[in-house]
């Protein structure tokens, strides 16, 4: 069984570049995402390799350029994210027949602003408008579906982003939001810090009250039509297993390979049971 595993990615391998490039065969893993993306050797592109349906970039606005890095003392005016994501994501769509992957799975950019909010968010937008023939839109409380969807983490503008009539990203939710009518064109996701829920560092049975926890927090999550991800969980199996049955939408690590790994041997078991 386990020489099944790293099949998805092998049949990948030789996507180097996202332009010109043949279309990768990867299995598409919804609940893969890639935590400080930027961090790898080839930022995107790593994690498209692997499948990864959700891709994670820190920024700040600096001098006007939306720059990509952890920390503010790490950035580059070459790393932006247009020159890493957006660009080479609208080159991967269009060699790819409009879509991220061939079955036309999209995939989220969720872009983590560590800048002053409301300034970096109108820049962001405004960038974001250059790149609207692939990204998911809001118009009125409509959504229009795209290739990619942008989240807003991290220093959020809420009041700004509510204002907009039109707009090209939503906002990622907290604890606060778990239980807000507002609608999923303005919070599509919660997010929150997974200590906030539990001590539990993924060895050994997880406490019976902290998983009681977790499941409330799925359903109530998907009660109001929202995908929720937790941020510093355990690299581990054991956390992983129980995230992914608990019904937790996404999975975040900075190992890809061994996420991928994980979530294809799991579709694979899932699938022999059928």
């Amino acid at each position: 069984m386990r020489a099944l595993i790293p099949f998805f990615v092998i049949l990948s391998l030789g996507a180097g570049t996202a332009e010109g490039v043949t279309a990768p065969r990867v299995q598409p893993l919804p609940e893969a995402h890639a935590h400080n993306d930027y961090l790898h050797a080839r930022p995107l592109l790593d994690a498209l390799d692997h499948g990864f349906c959700s891709i994670e970039a820190d920024i700040y606005l600096i001098d006007g350029a939306l720059l990509v890095a952890h920390d503010r003392k790490d950035v580059r005016p070459d790393r932006t994210l247009e020159a890493l994501y957006l660009a080479p994501l609208r080159a991967w769509i269009k060699d790819h027949g409009g879509h991220v992957y061939r079955n036309g799975t999209p995939i989220t950019l969720l872009v983590d602003v560590k800048s002053d909010g409301p300034s970096t968010y109108a820049a962001l937008e405004t960038l974001l408008a250059k790149y609207a023939d692939i990204l998911t839109v809001f118009e009125n409380g409509r959504e229009t579906k795209g290739a990619v969807t942008v989240i807003v983490s991290g220093n959020r503008a809420p009041a700004e982003v509510d204002s907009r009539p039109r707009r090209y990203s939503a906002l990622d939710g907290r604890a606060t939001e778990l239980d807000s009518s507002a609608p999923t064109t303005l919070y599509p996701w919660i997010s929150e810090n997974w200590s906030k829920l539990s001590a539990w560092r993924g060895e050994g049975p997880m406490p019976a009250a902290d998983l009681v926890s977790l499941r409330s927090w799925v359903e109530r999550a998907h009660a109001r039509g929202r995908k929720l991800r937790f941020w510093n969980t355990p690299e581990t199996a054991e956390a992983w297993s129980v995230l992914r049955n608990a019904g937790v939408d996404f999975i975040g690590t900075d190992n890809l390979p061994r996420l991928a790994d994980f979530l294809a041997k799991n579709r694979i078991e899932a699938g022999s049971k059928l």
